[in-house]
């Protein structure tokens, strides 16, 4: 029996009085932009964009292909697993001090980012 490959929601809640963009994870998320257009504050720093941030960086690293016309790069597998390894720290330290949404996130970030992990190390070299 085939089991589906489960992902998670994104929801970036960085604009001010904007509805909050649902987006599914993490196969067809983009990076997040690198400066905010002109006449806009920068989005606020926080714990769940800092996750974002860390996924979107294993994911590069796995060589995905992150955002429009984009091609994905030669993975490299032991800057991935720093990055989960990193995470899972946080994980740790963290336990009982995140929100529910925080919380979530990092584990269905850490979930996502190890099953790709294991595809990308069992699949054939080229």
């Amino acid at each position: 029996m085939a089991e589906e490959e489960k992902g998670f929601i994104i929801r970036d809640r960085r604009g001010a009085g904007a509805e909050p963009e649902e987006k599914t994870a993490p196969a067809q998320s983009s990076p997040p932009q690198a400066e905010p257009p002109k006449g806009q504050p920068a989005p606020p720093i926080n714990f769940l964009s800092f996750i974002y941030s860390m996924g979107t960086s294993a994911l590069m690293y796995f060589g995905e292909p992150l955002g429009p016309g984009a091609g994905g790069e030669a993975p490299n597998l032991s800057h991935a697993k720093e990055i989960i390894d990193v995470l899972t720290m946080l994980e740790a330290k963290t336990k009982g001090n995140l929100t529910g949404e925080e919380e979530a996130l990092l584990e269905e970030m850490l979930y996502t980012l190890r099953i790709k992990f294991v595809e990308k190390a069992k699949a054939p070299k080229v």
